[in-house]
């Protein structure tokens, strides 16, 4: 891709994210995930309605009238994307790929987080760490996020949550509020995500395409694992063929729930042509 066009996606990407952070989540981002605590502000004179219990009893008695401390929300939070750039992401049948919505979603995301002023990361993952961006403010720094998501090219195509997980673990220090978006085609990640949501605020966001969850009966199929490479002939005649790979399907998406649900993650289910937008306010909702 030339950088013109680069930068034309990137434009095209950010008037629709923006519009939909300013108008739709950035209030429902701002109530959803609340700040760190309360801080003191000031000290005002006490006003009818006031707490008695906020009154300020050494300035009160210097003044020979009733004052007040004012408490405030520390608001600034840190979010980290953990985006999922393996081969699957590039499976789609509707307009769009995996990977197409899941730009789109991390977008809009991060754009709810900068309209809050807050500071937003990246972690690009296969089945190692492709890219990490450490978290910063700004405008430009999304405008470069959702760079790398269009432009970048993984060395690997084969998925590792648990790796991904455990990276979040040694930078991010601090509480943050985690989105890992994937298809989560993968296991073996239960045990770290549950060190990972006791730390921090996280939620999974699973894209998938309908058509990746049964096999159509088309006779003797050439297939290609989109992460390994592999290619076999599949016979998809065979009933107990595409029983199996349903149930393979069922408990790979049964897994990603209970492993999000015990560890007191959030979980929202997208489907590569339902509207995103529909299932990210309806998440927001229901936890603010």
């Amino acid at each position: 891709m030339d950088t013109k066009e680069l930068l034309k996606k990137v434009r095209k990407i950010e008037i629709k994210t923006r519009r939909l952070s300013d108008h739709i989540f950035g209030g429902e981002y701002h109530s959803t995930f609340k700040g760190r605590g309360m801080t003191f502000s000031e000290v005002r004179q006490y006003q009818f309605g006031d707490d008695v219990r906020s009154i300020d009893w050494n300035v009160t008695a210097r003044y020979n009238e009733p004052y007040v401390k004012v408490f405030e929300e520390e608001r600034e939070l840190t979010m980290m994307l953990m985006v999922d750039v393996s081969g699957s992401e590039l499976f789609g049948t509707s307009n769009q790929f995996k990977k197409d919505i899941v730009t789109e979603i991390s977008a809009t995301l991060a754009f709810s987080a900068l309209q809050n002023n807050d500071k937003v990361g990246v972690i690009l993952f296969s089945d190692e760490v492709e890219l990490f961006i450490p978290p910063k403010k700004g405008k430009s720094h999304v405008l470069r996020i959702i760079r790398e998501l269009l432009e970048f090219h993984p060395k690997s195509s084969e998925t590792n949550i648990a790796e991904a997980l455990k990276f979040l673990t040694n930078v991010m220090k601090k509480k943050a509020i985690v989105f890992v978006l994937s298809d989560f085609i993968a296991d073996d990640y239960d045990n770290t995500l549950r060190i990972v949501g006791n730390k921090h605020d996280v939620t999974g966001i699973r894209v998938y395409d309908e058509r990746e969850e049964t096999i159509p009966n088309l006779g003797m199929v050439q297939m290609q694992d989109a992460e390994t490479g592999e290619i076999q002939l599949v016979n998809t005649q065979s009933k107990q063929v595409r029983s199996a790979y349903g149930q393979h399907y069922k408990d790979k998406v049964a897994y990603f729930s209970n492993s999000f649900n015990k560890s007191g993650c959030g979980v929202i289910n997208c489907r590569a042509d339902e509207s995103y937008v529909k299932k990210l306010l309806g998440y927001f909702k229901r936890r603010g």
